[in-house]
């Protein structure tokens, strides 16, 4: 199931997540799926990659990441207005209500629970977000 942008190239996602293993699992799936991705270990490669000019149409990331977290990547992805069109997605293991409240306050689309979600399903969720914000 690819996603093409309304141009007809294939979606963009920038990926942050300090887990190698999940981000070369999940680059893979979303490859497979016909997305171009950029994954980083990160926030701030990631935050260096938007200030260069990067335009993902989604930006999934981690919550909880050592030196800058998915909160302050957020927030620094609104006050500078990077990828202000892009969907973002959390995707992390905090399940609290208060952590998705805060995400939805600083600008996030989505919240994703990684345990509840096979790597496909959240292949699939990031294709519907995707949809969805680009019918809105």
């Amino acid at each position: 199931m690819t996603t093409p942008t309304e141009s007809g190239a294939k979606a963009k996602v920038l990926m942050v997540d300090d887990d190698k293993f999940l981000v070369d699992m999940y680059a893979m799936k979303f490859t497979q799926q016909g997305y171009e991705i950029q994954s980083y270990l990160a926030a701030c490669d990631a935050l260096a990659a938007l200030r260069g000019g990067y335009k993902p149409d989604v930006v999934l990331f981690d919550l909880i990441m050592p030196e800058c977290d998915g909160f302050s990547f957020l927030d620094s992805m609104h006050n500078e207005k990077l990828a202000q069109d892009a969907v973002k997605i959390a995707l992390t293991n905090q399940s609290s209500d208060a952590e998705a409240a805060r995400t939805k306050d600083l600008g996030a689309d989505a919240f994703l629970i990684k345990a509840t979600l096979l790597p496909s399903e959240v292949v699939n969720r990031v294709g519907e977000e995707l949809q969805k914000h680009r019918k809105a």
